[in-house]
């Protein structure tokens, strides 16, 4: 018999050249396809040139930073540009700010910006110890939360921003309390200035209503006469001797004769004064050499101690003595604080003080 045939395995089919060649350029093209998406990915969004302030608040990751600048048309897509962050190092190192971008500019222009840092999205405004309103608008206008000329009118047409304590007072001077403010850089003018009052307010609330009735004051009178002490004293030791010569002048009817009033009438700062060109002479509300009284209202803003210093004042000498005069000068040994009880006390301090 014959053996039965063998049955041959069926062969697989040879890819030809023509098969491989194909599915190259296939992968080529994909490649390439992929290549030309990634460089329009990263480039500009649009011509448009016109600044946009785009922020970043604190503890925003990549993945989120790079949406946001997707739904503001700053980068054309948002993952292609997380990785290109990611490839540059800068997907750790995105930190919260302010940034001033345009939709001109390409996704490496974008993580250049955002890879140098922000602005910052608040600003440090210090109200120094006896500043006046128009320090405060400079300072308001240097930091560019308002133009001064803008914060100096609204702060003498307060309106609702007075204390409503102090109803009578027609400006904010006086009642802006001085610290150090951390403000966010979109607050508006009303919005900044009302933080100042409420922090006077909260030293006010510190304290009773009887401790103002007690030494005959209204909030209006307290803040002017401590905006004074404030301005006379050279340091806060000086600044109850200070209110206790003012408060016994105004209890014996006396003017208070204080030239830091006299400068704030004029517009000028204390040194500017001249006496002999009679700018004590020039009447007005706030001199007092040629009204008797308090001035007509605070001449800054002052400070905790001078504030205290009203309620607190030191009014009489060891002996009982109420003091009624105080000068500042020099000896051999450099500044020199003397406060009288008389007139004849002062004239010799003031020779051997101040005529040198």
């Amino acid at each position: 018999m014959r053996p039965p045939p063998q049955r041959r395995a069926p062969s697989t089919p040879r890819r030809g050249p023509s098969t491989v060649w194909s599915a190259l350029v296939v992968l080529l093209a994909l490649l390439a396809a992929a290549a030309g998406y990634v460089w329009w990915a990263l480039g500009a969004p649009s011509d448009d040139t016109t600044t946009v302030e785009f922020e970043v608040p604190r503890g925003t990751g990549a993945g989120q930073v790079a949406r946001d600048l997707h739904a503001h048309d700053l980068v054309r897509d948002p993952r292609v540009f997380q990785a290109l962050l990611r490839f540059e190092g800068l997907d750790r190192r995105v930190g919260e700010g302010l940034y001033d971008l345009h939709g001109a500019m390409t996704a490496h222009d974008v993580a250049a910006a955002l890879g140098r840092g922000g602005r910052p999205r608040t600003v440090r405004l210090l109200v120094p110890e006896g500043h006046r309103l128009s320090d405060v608008a400079a300072r308001l206008e240097a930091l560019g939360l308002s133009p001064a000329e803008a914060a100096l009118a609204r702060m003498h047409a307060p309106a609702a921003l007075v204390p409503s304590l102090a109803e009578e007072a027609e400006t904010l001077e006086g009642y802006l309390f001085p610290a150090s403010y951390d403000v966010p850089v979109h607050d508006d003018l009303d919005t900044v200035l009302a933080r100042l009052v409420r922090r006077f307010e909260q030293e006010l609330d510190a304290l009773t209503q009887a401790e103002l009735e007690a030494n005959g004051l209204d909030v209006h009178a307290w803040v002017t006469l401590a905006s004074m002490v404030q301005a006379e004293a050279a340091n806060d030791e000086e600044m109850p001797i200070i209110a206790g010569v003012f408060l016994n002048r105004l209890d014996l009817g006396m003017p208070l004769q204080s030239d830091p009033t006299v400068a704030y009438g004029l517009g000028k700062d204390l040194p500017q004064l001249d006496f002999p060109g009679g700018d004590f002479e020039v009447d007005h509300p706030w001199n007092t050499y040629t009204r008797d009284g308090l001035p007509a209202g605070p001449i800054g803003n002052p400070g905790r101690a001078a504030l205290r210093s009203v309620l607190e004042p030191e009014r009489t000498d060891d002996d009982g003595g109420a003091w009624l005069y105080f000068l500042h000068g020099r000896d051999a040994s450099g500044p020199v604080f003397r406060p009288n009880l008389d007139f004849d006390s002062h004239l010799r301090d003031i020779a051997l003080y101040l005529q040198r």
